[in-house]
């Protein structure tokens, strides 16, 4: 595969999507009228939408050594996708996401094995993949020293690091920030990445304001009833949330491969904060997360 152009930091694993007419009451059941087991994971589903979007995207992350693993890591290779970092650690069991739709409504069970998380070791260990990136996309669902050191490798080779979410160690954030070309945080992720309630969109504006006058060239923030608000210097827009999603898995993971897809392509920040927010409507009409957006890439 040609050098990758993005480098994904960030969770792999294993998706059920379960879908139900309703949600059963205590002790009741309900009959699935349909299921569906893939790729995914946060860092997973990040990568598949940017290689839809035609970039030539790299996967850092963990999977266990069971079938499972070897699985999804089939999956993201038909998806075009470089998976030559993944490391399938021994005695660990891949992560499983189980998302259950109902009534319009999603309810989420993870189980991430401790194993399946990065280390600084692993971090390391993946240098000659992360350096040659032109961008390089870090969830801070990972453990914090271990995203602080991706993110730091990254912004000293001269690669523009995208941070995705808040991190485990609110410490950690200043540092984070320092590294970062371009921030997404949903809106409870917001919340904790600026230490307060952000109650309404002009709230969220001004987080977002502040948090780009710390460093960062660009920050979208989630803010009141699905909408997002993306600042740059000088500028600022807030998109409004998607018509009648199906599932809202997975939109904020296709926000971040849009924007930085459209970011790595040149676009301006309201032109990839406009391209972010086309690929979270056309994920969030999709049950189950894995996005659809080949026709966006052409």
């Amino acid at each position: 595969m040609p050098q990758c152009e993005v480098v994904v930091v960030g969770e792999v694993g294993r998706d059920l999507v379960l879908q139900a007419a309703r949600l059963p009451d205590a002790g009741g059941s309900e009959p699935v009228l349909s299921r569906r087991e893939r790729l995914g994971g946060k860092g997973a589903n990040q990568a598949v939408a940017m290689a839809q979007l035609g970039a030539r995207v790299a996967l850092l992350g963990v999977v266990g050594d069971d079938q499972a693993g070897a699985d999804v890591l089939g999956q993201a290779r038909h998806d075009g996708i470089d998976v030559t970092h993944v490391l399938r650690r021994a005695g660990t069991s891949t992560a499983l996401l189980v998302d259950v739709v109902a009534g319009g409504e999603r309810r989420l069970l993870e189980d991430v094995p401790a194993g399946t998380l990065l280390t600084e070791a692993d971090v390391a260990g993946a240098e000659g993949l992360l350096r040659p990136a032109a961008y390089v996309a870090v969830q801070l669902q990972q453990p914090a020293d271990a995203a602080l050191a991706a993110a730091r490798l990254a912004a000293s080779a001269g690669a523009r690091v995208v941070l995705d979410g808040a991190p485990q160690d609110p410490a950690a954030a200043e540092a984070l920030l320092a590294t970062a070309y371009a921030v997404r945080a949903d809106a409870k992720e917001a919340e904790l990445l600026v230490g307060n309630e952000l109650a309404t969109i002009d709230d969220v504006a001004a987080a977002a304001r502040d948090v780009v006058g710390r460093g960062p060239a660009l920050c979208a923030f989630g803010g009141p009833g699905g909408a997002n608000v993306v600042a740059w210097p000088g500028g600022r827009v807030v998109l409004e949330p998607a018509d009648d999603p199906v599932d809202t898995t997975g939109g904020g993971d296709s926000f971040v491969a849009g924007l930085t897809v459209a970011l790595l392509r040149g676009r301006g920040a309201e032109q990839a904060a406009r391209a972010a927010a086309g690929a979270t409507a056309s994920t969030v009409k999709r049950l189950g997360g894995r996005p659809g957006l080949s026709s966006l890439g052409e």
